[in-house]
């Protein structure tokens, strides 16, 4: 399977190749060396590091200000 690279280095993968990874748009890719090449993994979200934000935002709670969220701390284990 050949996939075109664009003049500002991007790509489009058949659907069929998304679909088989099972990846929606928004999701990521991870790309690893191997010793064969280049292995290509969707990146999961480990629902297990969302577990302390439990109980922190309430359903239905008006709007979302994301400047605040940003400047609160938060635990550095949450990031990827």
């Amino acid at each position: 399977m050949l996939i075109k690279i664009t003049s500002k280095r991007q790509v489009t993968f058949p659907a069929s190749v998304l679909e088989a990874l099972g990846v929606k748009p928004g999701d990521r890719l991870e790309l690893q060396s191997s010793a064969n090449g280049f292995l290509l993994k969707p990146k999961r979200i480990d629902l297990t590091k969302l577990a302390p934000l439990r109980g922190k935002l309430s359903k239905g709670a008006g709007t979302f200000d994301l400047e605040t969220f940003r400047n609160q701390s938060h635990d550095p284990a949450l990031r990827d």
